[in-house]
């Protein structure tokens, strides 16, 4: 899940970068492209149309961005768990190594 997320963050990268748009929503054959019949015609409509498309994909990117850093504290969490229980689960066998060991000593 994670490639495909970093993909649809690469490619909005690409999208949102100006240098090829020209100015978005300011119509068909002026750098606003064909984004639709409010953005084709151009004028202030179509630069709120642009403004509003370019704010809901910032507000995605910033829900996925949270989203996953959400799914790695969670996964961090869960790693220290595991580690607290593998330790004690060493030190048992430490324990019972040297309850093996003891044994030995009183045999000889």
């Amino acid at each position: 899940m994670s490639r495909i997320l970093r993909c649809s963050l690469q490619s909005f990268r690409l999208l949102s970068s100006g240098s090829q748009l020209g100015d978005l929503g300011s119509g068909s054959g002026h750098g606003g492209g064909a984004g639709g019949s409010i953005r084709d015609a151009g004028g202030a409509m179509g630069k709120r149309q642009a403004t509003l498309e370019e704010k809901y994909f910032r507000d995605l990117q910033k829900q996925q961005l949270k989203k996953m850093k959400d799914d790695h504290k969670d996964e961090i969490s869960h790693h220290e768990l595991e580690i607290k229980r593998l330790q004690s689960v060493i030190e048992r066998h430490k324990k019972e190594i040297a309850d093996i060991q003891d044994e030995e000593s009183e045999l000889k």
